[in-house]
């Protein structure tokens, strides 16, 4: 299988439309973490991701009846584009589906490139089946975004530039990881080539595709999969890109939203570049991998940023969470009593620390509770100093750095206490951010539920995000949760969290 796969991607045709991107050395970065880490610019390519590689290889290898036909894809980004490009290159019919939650600007730019767009769905699912639904009607190729040979062996030539540009000893090379096509063909090329390097997939721990089959030993389709990087929300690897990873893949690398935020920052500090957040991927893997083996010294480490495709809309969240993930921001929640002194004797504890936030709250005549940021330059050991010290000083404290619904919502709602209203339950909800989405979302809860709590926020992204307080009784909890699972949205529920019950929670 290697030999076969190195064939492919040495003939791989891809510079009709691919550039060589440059594998950049990163100082900033690697000087912080005392290792040379490397950067591999896919983001550099006319579309801004690697996807043209697979792309054009798989259609320029179609035979001239094929071509005539033309060809079809479902996408909702980077593939799509590469896929608009290779066909107006080749002289291809192609036809593009595409979820009704894709951006206008991805839309437009796929249109730009010349080719037909058919908005269906609300998922990239939903637009998969029914392009293959179309292949058959049409009679046109239907060109997969990762589990095609020839699309595999397109991706491989960002391994073979890699090694041709960096000849000296490589310890790892992190890539990130979707349906496969990337990792497997960089993995068979390498493997072949110069087995003594590491290949570590990197993916985000709510979207652990890889990852899970690998430990089951067979392909697993994740029930649930992560929305904020977007480039790698893929719920099944292909059938011959396990077949590959399971070969060549020496390890996985989870990591989190916050962590893939922080990469961003990264990256952008040393290349004043923006990737996007499945692009991030492999520095925030790179330095995950350096936090759990800190002893010893380490060699070169690659990363690839595989893409640039970001909505600028997305950039507010993810300058919030940038902080937390580099564990330079502390969120945390203080009981304060409601005496003299008390609120200097908390400030003393913070020092000339600066603050990012400070929402202050008076609960009754013995307390107050304060939500607060505070930034730090010593990380997790400095935030357990800090709040040992005001356990010291007897407030109560609650760590909420790692509170998703503290940080998504209840930080822009503090001092919404109602304690007239009874019996409140609350959901954290996912919904998918298409024309009148609010709307319908609000009309399927008008079944005779009181709301009597709502905040919604949009990221810019595919997904909106929403936290609903619901009054509900008796038999009336259970008819809910019914209804729940009957919408098929994905949620959680936060009637316990810490952050709801001291800021924002109604009488019991």
């Amino acid at each position: 299988m290697s030999r076969n796969y190195l064939e492919k991607i040495l003939r791989a045709r891809v510079y009709d439309v691919a550039r060589e991107t440059p594998l950049e050395f990163i100082p900033r970065l690697s000087g912080r973490l005392n290792t040379n880490i490397w950067l591999k610019r896919e983001d550099m390519q006319s579309v801004f991701s690697f996807k043209l590689r697979g792309a054009y290889n798989k259609i320029y290898n179609l035979s001239e009846k094929q071509k005539q036909k033309g060809v079809i894809a479902a996408s909702a980004g980077n593939h799509a584009q590469g896929v608009a490009l290779a066909g107006k290159r080749l002289g291809v019919p192609a036809l593009i589906v595409m979820p009704t939650t894709t951006p206008p600007i991805k839309v437009q730019t796929v249109r730009n490139l010349g080719a037909r767009i058919i908005l269906h769905g609300d998922s990239y699912d939903d637009a998969y089946t029914h392009a293959r639904s179309l292949v058959k009607e049409k009679g046109m190729v239907f060109v997969h975004p990762f589990d095609d040979p020839d699309v595999i062996a397109g991706q491989g030539t960002v391994a073979m530039e890699v090694l041709r540009q960096h000849e000296d000893p490589v310890e790892a090379i992190f890539i990130p990881v979707g349906g496969g096509g990337l990792i497997s063909g960089m993995a068979a090329y390498i493997k072949r080539v110069r087995p003594e390097i590491r290949v570590i997939g990197v993916e985000p721990e709510d979207t652990p595709t890889l990852q899970q089959a690998l430990k089951a030993g067979r392909r697993v389709n994740l029930k649930q999969i992560g929305l904020f990087a977007d480039g790698v929300a893929v719920r099944q690897i292909g059938k011959e890109t396990f077949k590959l990873a399971r070969q060549y893949v020496d390890d996985v690398v989870l990591v989190s939203t916050d962590e893939i935020c922080a990469a961003i920052k990264d990256i952008y500090d040393d290349t004043r570049s923006v990737a996007e957040p499945a692009g991030a991927l492999a520095i925030a893997g790179i330095k995950k991998y350096l936090q759990k083996k800190k002893k010893g010294k380490h060699g070169n480490l690659i990363a690839i940023l595989s893409g640039a495709n970001i909505n600028f809309d997305r950039l507010r969240h993810v300058s919030e969470r940038a902080e937390l993930g580099e564990q330079r921001e502390a969120l945390i929640a203080v009981e304060i009593p409601e005496r003299p002194g008390s609120f200097l004797s908390f400030c003393r504890v913070l020092g000339k620390r600066n603050i990012t936030e400070f929402n202050y709250r008076y609960h009754d005549d013995t307390r107050a509770h304060v939500f607060c940021g505070i930034e730090l330059s010593g990380g997790a050991e400095e935030r357990d100093g800090i709040i040992e010290r005001l356990k010291q000083k007897e407030f109560g404290i609650t760590d909420l750095t790692d509170n998703e619904t503290a940080k998504l919502h209840i930080r822009y709602m503090v001092g919404g206490h109602a304690p007239q209203v009874k019996n409140e339950c609350l959901f954290r909800f996912v919904f998918p951010e298409r024309p009148g989405a609010l709307l319908d979302f609000l009309a399927g809860l008008s079944r005779g539920w009181n709301i009597s709590l709502f905040h919604y926020r949009n990221h810019g992204a595919a997904y909106g995000r929403v936290l609903v307080g619901v009054q509900l009784s008796g038999a009336q909890a259970s008819e809910f949760r019914s209804y729940l699972k009957e919408l098929g949205y994905r949620y959680h529920e936060e009637t316990n969290n810490p952050a709801y019950r001291l800021f924002a929670s109604a009488g019991e």
